[in-house]
């Protein structure tokens, strides 16, 4: 379990501390750091009434209480449906993995926020990486492939679980800079930050499971 659970999150943790301290201590003057900047600019030159009510329910959709309360619920629906813990404690490692990360690189890589109006309260967290991308990423496509993997035979169903579990995310990463709360590259990462840890999860407690399963159907034939 060390190998396939703590080795990789382990790994992904250095690595998003040392983007961020790229970032901050390296790059902070460069043309790349300047442009990452200029995208809050732009968006928040092209802020509307209309757009800044839909991007505060889509960022909403990924506070800190609301992806608890989700996941809480979620890891009891998913032991009731399934008969077995497997996807409960798929989701609740994904989710729960991501967030320690986040908060670890928040420590050590301190970001400042765009320098635009923010919409939103500060949060005390630091830019980068982008906690509410990589939280929603973990959680609604977390539960996309829970069910994908469920409801494998009908295609429709698949496709619409995807479109959800992915367009979600999305919406939060762009809410989160239109509301000047990240730069692009913190909700890329964060977006990254959370596919590894559903990948990570889903290799140790959806995945293997089944390949193992199959393995001994074979051998007992």
């Amino acid at each position: 379990m060390t190998r396939l659970i703590l080795a990789p999150l382990a790994i992904m943790a250095v690595l998003t501390i040392g983007v961020g301290l790229l970032i901050t201590k390296v790059l902070q003057t460069t043309t790349l750091i300047a442009n990452d900047q200029g995208v809050n600019a732009q968006m928040a030159e092209g802020r509307t009434a209309q757009l800044s009510s839909i991007t505060d329910v889509l960022s909403g959709l990924s506070d800190t209480p609301v992806i608890i309360t989700a996941t809480a619920l979620l890891v009891i629906g998913f032991r009731l449906a399934f008969k077995r813990w497997n996807e409960s404690i798929f989701l609740a490692l994904a989710v729960f993995s991501q967030s320690a990360i986040f908060l670890l690189a928040t420590v050590f890589a301190e970001r400042k926020r765009p320098a635009v109006e923010h919409l939103d309260p500060a949060p005390p967290t630091s830019s980068f990486p982008s906690g509410h991308t990589s939280a929603a990423v973990a959680f609604y496509c977390g539960v996309a492939l829970v069910l994908t993997l469920h409801t494998h035979r009908f295609k429709i169903l698949n496709v619409l679980w995807w479109v959800v579990g992915l367009g979600i995310p999305l919406g939060i990463a762009y809410s989160r800079m239109y509301r000047g709360m990240h730069h692009l590259s913190d909700v890329s990462w964060g977006f990254l930050l959370g596919v590894v840890c559903i990948a990570v999860a889903a290799n140790a407690l959806l995945f293997r499971p089944v390949v193992q399963e199959k393995k001994k159907k074979v051998l007992s034939t």
